[in-house]
């Protein structure tokens, strides 16, 4: 499928059907820390990149043939709330079935009221707060002109204002970065004022395009739990595991969420050896064998390898 991938799962939303509404990379943000790599041209006009109908009929088959699903996400490679009819989408989705469905995206839009209209039929939004200043706000995001600290959190509030579904907010925590104490608390304080129902801190676990991203420290991410659960209730850094079992072409499946973003190594094997169960061998010949359709290429992050798209194939 070109725009439906998974299921894949994690701690926050278990096995999570996810929707891809954008051309790679369209983006408001030009992240240190994004998995997709550099925006090498900021994007801040909605559009319908793709007819939202061949969206939909995607969705709907997704549905007929997976298994198990706990969540459908929209995500886009990139700023999500950029494709501009999202929220028909979700009320068409909310038509064919009782699964709910989450909003990922950066939250730079919703100073935008049309912006905010189209996740109001949401079952749960998830932007993002990666800090409390507009010194780190530009450090880390690197937005685009017009797209500042101030508007980012005023949009984040007017969209608590009129949002009734769950509002998570999610918190880069990088080391060296956004995680001193001081940080922390101007990134609780511009909380505070957002009112969220839940913090989900996120690590940069991934390949990032920027030398300077690094994972913090355990005493960090203990101590920026400690100061954001006077706000909210806190989601611990968490990754939940790849199912891989109903996929009816492991390599189109794999294909699909690498292309999303980068996938530890020993996730993935254990991830094929659960498709294979006591036969180990056989497991290890399909991880050769995607390996071998060069499709992929094997790089190192913090010392662990991950997969990713090998985008000089032909």
């Amino acid at each position: 499928m070109k725009h439906v991938f998974g299921p894949v799962s994690s701690k926050r939303l278990g096995q999570s059907l996810g929707v891809d509404l954008l051309p790679m990379k369209s983006c408001t943000w030009n992240c240190i820390y994004c998995q997709l790599g550099k925006t090498r041209k900021l994007i801040t006009r909605r559009e319908e990149f793709f007819p939202r109908r061949e969206i939909l009929d995607e969705i709907r088959s997704a549905l007929d043939e997976k298994g198990k699903i706990d969540w459908i996400t929209f995500v886009g490679s990139g700023e999500t709330m950029l494709y501009e009819g999202i929220g028909w989408l979700i009320a068409e989705v909310k038509k064919l079935t009782a699964i709910p469905v989450a909003v990922i995206t950066n939250g730079s839009l919703f100073y935008l009221p049309e912006v905010r209209r189209e996740v109001l039929g949401a079952d749960a939004v998830l932007p993002s707060l990666n800090a409390g200043s507009e010194e780190l706000h530009r450090l880390i995001g690197r937005p685009a002109s017009g797209l500042g600290f101030r508007r980012h959190v005023e949009g984040l509030s007017a969209l608590r204002k009129e949002y009734k579904g769950k509002l998570w907010v999610e918190v880069m925590l990088l080391g060296g970065i956004n995680d001193s104490d001081e940080a922390l608390q101007d990134i609780a304080s511009a909380l505070r004022e957002i009112d969220p129902d839940m913090v989900h801190i996120v690590l940069p676990t991934r390949p990032a395009p920027e030398q300077l991203v690094h994972l913090p420290s355990g005493e960090r991410i203990d101590r920026a739990i400690a100061i954001f659960s006077d706000v909210a209730t806190v989601v611990h850094p968490s990754k939940g595991v790849m199912d891989l079992s109903a996929a009816t072409d492991l390599l189109q499946a794999v294909t699909a969420i690498v292309s999303r973003h980068p996938v530890q190594q020993r996730e993935l094997q254990k991830a094929v050896e659960n498709c294979f169960p006591g036969d180990e061998a056989k497991a290890s010949e399909t991880v050769g064998a995607l390996l071998e359709s060069g499709m992929f290429l094997i790089v190192d992050h913090n010392g662990e390898p991950y997969w990713v798209m090998n985008t000089q194939k032909d």
